[in-house]
């Protein structure tokens, strides 16, 4: 019989280190665990090894669901019910010139560790990515469709066609392929530049059109949305679970974030503003929660909810290359100038309070014990204190400014770790360990299998 001891050692001591807090945490759980005759790891209760297991990272946990049959049911099983632990580290996804097409790498801020991860077809380093949420990417290929990803687990949901976005109009060849797209310029309030569509070959498209993207919840769930912002000058769009078409929004511009809170879709503008949406309503109608706090547009701007239920606004500012500065009218339209040489680093970071009662920001000195996460990602705040690998008061951040990663694929890529109690940076690991493209982001592990009825 296969025993404990064809266990790494290290797997050996996280076993230790978990069960005192199992037993503290499940009281009941020793009198099941005091038996007569010595043990073996492998030989423990099903119901043992799952709660043993959900105390673990992901990258312990895949671990252990290597060690034998005994412990690999308990991992498949905890994976398909979905109770995996849920405060799982962040960890920095990304590609590597020195990793096969299909490749990624997962590097760990628990472990300060880096792992490879093998990606669904097509190779993830031909696709652009747009977001990550609840463990899922959203990746966009080379004929700028759409596909959610979970790196963990491999599985793969497409989703609508981007020829149901607003916007996009599909040119056909003789044979019925796409063979490009007319892309419009309407925002919903009137025209940009001088009204007539552009046509883009099929990978060009995404360079123009997609900005960033959320979900509304775990797609394991059956139940979410999907938001995307996308040009031109950064619209909303959204589908459902199930949904064959994007369903537009105007007609509101300039968003830069969005945050998912007690149903309502909460989504924040580069002037600050603030508007709600339900989703699930038979008319989706934009609610004003905060009006217009700023007049110059150079910060990147996020929205988190704080864990005493508070909504934060964070204002980044970037110094950009020299000769590059962005206003309000360029996001959608491509440099001059494409020199790899230039570099747009992050220079301050300012957190505010959304008051809602005053309909203003208040400014924040100081996070406390707590972590945010910024970037391509959905905004996080954690505290330090459930996560000691983390450091309090710090802002973990990745590049994401649309016109930089876009149009500067070849620029060392701005991430790293700022201080708010002193406004100074530090890298997460160095020598760096990903490609400037596609640019890395933050994600949360998330080992749940889905059906494989659900992925395509």
């Amino acid at each position: 019989m296969e025993t404990c001891s064809r266990a790494s050692s290290s797997l050996c001591r996280l076993f230790l280190r978990a069960l005192p807090k199992l037993f503290a945490s499940s009281p009941g759980l020793l009198k099941t665990c005091q038996m007569d005759e010595p043990v073996h790891g492998t030989d423990l209760p099903q119901d043992i090894l799952t709660h043993i297991f959900a105390l673990l990272q992901t990258p312990d946990l895949v671990r252990a669901g290597a060690v034998c049959s005994s412990w690999r049911a308990a991992y498949t099983s905890m994976c398909i019910t979905g109770h995996c632990r849920l405060n799982q580290t962040p960890c920095l996804l990304y590609t590597s010139e020195s990793g096969s097409a299909s490749a990624m790498g997962l590097y760990s801020l628990a472990e300060k560790k880096a792992y490879t991860l093998t990606l669904p077809e097509p190779p993830i380093c031909r696709r652009h990515i747009i977001g990550s949420s609840y463990g899922w990417i959203v990746t966009v290929d080379e004929m700028s469709e759409l596909h959610l990803v979970n790196p963990i687990t491999g599985d793969q949901i497409a989703l609508p066609s981007v020829t149901t976005i607003e916007q996009v109009t599909p040119v056909f060849d003789c044979s019925g392929a796409v063979h490009k797209y007319e892309y419009s310029w309407y925002t919903g309030k009137g025209m940009v530049a001088d009204g007539s569509p552009s046509t883009f070959a099929p990978s060009e498209l995404r360079n123009y059109l997609f900005y960033k993207a959320f979900l509304s919840s775990d797609p394991c769930s059956g139940d979410y949305f999907v938001v995307l912002i996308h040009n031109p000058h950064s619209q909303l769009s959204f589908a459902r679970a199930g949904d064959d078409k994007w369903t537009w929004l105007p007609p509101h511009t300039y968003y830069e974030d969005c945050l998912f809170n007690d149903g309502l879709l909460y989504a924040s503008t580069l002037s600050g503003e603030i508007h709600a949406f339900d989703l699930g309503a038979p008319v989706v109608e934009a609610s004003i929660v905060l009006g217009r706090v700023k007049d110059y547009l150079l910060e990147r701007i996020y929205i988190v909810q704080a864990s005493s239920g508070e909504l934060l606004q964070i204002w980044r500012s970037l110094v950009p290359p020299q000769g590059d500065e962005e206003d309000e009218n360029d996001s959608d339209i491509e440099p001059e100038l494409n020199d790899d040489s230039q570099l747009c680093n992050t220079f301050t970071i300012n957190v505010h309070k959304v008051d809602l009662t005053s309909k203003d920001l208040v400014e924040i000195s100081s996070l406390g014990q707590n972590v945010l996460f910024l970037g391509h990602n959905q905004s996080l705040f954690l505290s330090a204190e459930e996560y000691p690998q983390l450091k309090a008061n710090h802002v973990y951040f990745t590049d994401d400014d649309f016109l930089y990663i876009t149009w500067h694929k070849n620029n060392r890529r701005d991430i790293g770790v700022f201080d708010l109690g002193n406004n100074s940076s530090e890298e997460i690991v160095s020598p760096q360990l990903w490609s400037n493209w596609p640019t890395p982001l933050w994600l949360i592990p998330n080992p749940r299998r889905m059906s494989s009825a659900c992925c395509k």
